[in-house]
């Protein structure tokens, strides 16, 4: 089971969306996209994750691979990175809640590789 997430965020703060897909082998089987509102990029990449897996648990997957093509929030969530940021803080201890029991892996991928969770993220922007 494979989980790619991206956030974007057009002003870096600014309007800013989410996306995600969860994969078992070559099948999609869900994807969404939605906007959040006034966001930094790092807060849209960390709001993906957490929608993604709060679809997988409600889907009743676990053994997910979480893909990101954020390099800062894999580092995150592997520990090789402190989250020092007081809003990012909040939104880890949320990450990690959900991942307790589900996630194996962090990965990150190059953005080519994670085409799909960015198109959901940018339409949702786009919509709103």
């Amino acid at each position: 089971m494979l989980l790619y997430t991206d956030g974007a965020s057009r002003g870096n703060p600014g309007p800013a969306a989410l996306g995600y897909v969860l994969w078992r082998g070559a099948q999609v089987i869900e994807e969404g996209g939605e906007a959040i509102g006034h966001a930094t990029n790092n807060v849209a990449e960390y709001r993906a994750l957490i929608r993604g897996l709060e679809r997988a648990r409600a889907l009743g997957l676990t053994a997910l691979t979480v893909c990101s093509d954020s390099q800062l929030l894999v580092r995150q969530l592997t520990g090789e990175y402190r989250v020092r940021d007081v809003t990012l803080q909040e939104l880890f201890r949320q990450a990690q809640q959900l991942a307790r029991g589900t996630v194996r892996a962090y990965c990150h991928v190059p953005r080519a590789l994670n085409r799909r969770a960015d198109r959901l993220a940018n339409l949702a922007l786009d919509r709103a």
